[in-house]
């Protein structure tokens, strides 16, 4: 198995092996990815070239995600591939402790723009495997 280093990958894989109905979404405003209609998952996809032992997510898509969720009574997951594996996270299992840091705007290399942003983690060895890379 290769690894898989972007998101449309990511989303081809879980398609293939774990969400056979797995929708992706079409809005370019969203702050999810994709919707598993059969699990009532609302899914964010993110990448890592390298691996950490916790993932960070940004507070805003967080919330955002989350409000969303409550609205339509779904499940949010955050899934995460890094050269280690990729890790599914039910986001309400967060412990709720953000902090800020001063990280590029964009992930776009060429910005070297930075912000302050409220960031929290989720911990690789709480999340659960759906693939490991040997």
């Amino acid at each position: 198995m290769k690894l898989i280093n972007r998101e449309e990958e990511l989303f081809t894989w879980l398609q293939e092996n774990v969400y056979p109905d797995l929708l992706i979404c079409r809005n370019p405003l969203s702050r999810w990815d994709c919707y598993s209609p059969a699990r009532k998952h609302r899914i964010e996809l993110k990448c890592r070239k390298k691996h950490y032992p916790e993932l960070l997510v940004e507070k805003k898509k967080y919330d955002a995600v989350l409000a969303e969720c409550v609205k339509h009574e779904d499940i949010p997951v955050y899934i995460n591939s890094t050269p280690e594996g990729i890790y599914a996270f039910d986001m309400r299992t967060h412990d709720g402790i953000w902090e800020f840091r001063n990280m590029p705007k964009t992930t776009e290399f060429a910005s070297r723009h930075f912000i302050t942003k409220e960031v929290g983690y989720f911990y690789v060895k709480k999340g659960h495997i759906l693939l490991k890379f040997s």
